[in-house]
């Protein structure tokens, strides 16, 4: 069941990882084992997705070894899914390690919300741009400080995904983007106040279930936000693990 679970949340990541890269005019390929993207990607994104661990370890390896064969530029990753593979031999490094989590439809939320809290979804290319900026922490004021764009509007137009906001007397503080897959929602991206986190984080998953009611949500967490997802309702499936070279 756990195995089951964890491939069902590796194909939304994966999937997500996909959307972004099309968006970005670098699409990447899906195997049985494996989604992989032969082109440099947008910054945080990988260029592997392991998928299974059913008889695809040699499969996933050999993939890997000829991605790293092309030369592909710059600093990429493989998201090793089961932490499943011994990257180090081929000039990989750990990155992070985190877990995978699943949480059950119509399982209670704590109700706690914060006063003059407004949450919607974010419907216009200026509001995502303001969105991503505040997910992002750069400064509005500040455009030497702000990177590339990760989110394009075209985003928006995917009926299978929708980017989570929450408005406190006009200021946005809090988001997160869901991505329906399959049988799942993935739940990513989430940025909420350090003040009462688990009430923010809880009304982002309320906002994903009203979007796409009904199937469980999957995602994963590393560090504080550990205790705040089981808070909420997730449940801890497996680790996984981000390696870069």
């Amino acid at each position: 069941m756990t195995s089951s679970r964890v491939e069902q949340a590796a194909r939304n990541n994966a999937v997500w990882c996909e959307t972004v890269c099309r968006v970005h005019g670098t699409p990447g390929e899906f195997h049985d084992a494996l989604w992989l993207n032969r082109h440099p990607v947008p910054r945080f994104y990988p260029n592997v997705v392991t998928l299974s661990t059913q008889d695809g370890t040699a499969a996933q390896l050999a993939n890997i070894q000829g991605l790293v064969a092309t030369g592909l530029p710059g600093r990429w990753g493989v998201k090793d899914s089961f932490c499943s593979l011994d990257l180090a031999a081929r000039g990989f490094q750990p990155l992070f390690e985190a877990t995978w989590l699943w949480r059950a439809p119509f399982q209670p939320l704590p109700n706690r919300a914060a006063s003059g809290l407004h949450w919607t979804w974010v419907q216009s290319a200026p509001e995502l741009a303001k969105w991503e900026m505040a997910w992002s922490g750069s400064p509005a004021n500040n455009p030497s400080t702000q990177q590339p764009r990760l989110f394009l509007p075209a985003l928006l137009a995917n009926p299978e995904i929708v980017f989570i906001v929450a408005y406190q007397d006009q200021e946005l503080v809090a988001g997160a983007i869901a991505n329906h897959t399959d049988d799942v929602v993935g739940l990513s991206n989430v940025f909420v106040p350090p003040d009462d986190p688990v009430a923010f984080w809880a009304g982002c998953v309320a906002m994903a279930q009203e979007r796409f009611p009904g199937v469980p949500m999957v995602g994963y967490e590393h560090g504080p936000e550990l205790a705040i997802v089981q808070e909420i309702g997730f449940e801890i499936l497996q680790p996984l693990k981000v390696w870069t070279r």
